[in-house]
């Protein structure tokens, strides 16, 4: 039987895309067998009237391992 986890994270990036691939590769250096990410909010970050970056909360799902 296998046991998911989802944790929730918050992530940077200069475009959205980025923003992602910073929150998986951030995670995965602490949480192994990820499986998905969820992204549920995006914000961009104004600095002198343009979007300067991207900020994400998203959820990782991971596999639990046995044993």
């Amino acid at each position: 039987m296998s046991l998911a986890k989802v944790i929730e994270v918050i992530a940077e990036g200069s475009t959205m895309e980025e923003a992602v691939e910073n929150a998986v590769s951030q995670a995965s250096k602490t949480v192994h067998n990820i499986k998905s990410i969820n992204c549920e909010n995006i914000q961009g970050i104004v600095s002198n009237n343009q979007v300067d970056k991207y900020r994400i909360n998203a959820k990782v799902t991971f596999v639990v391992e046995e044993g």
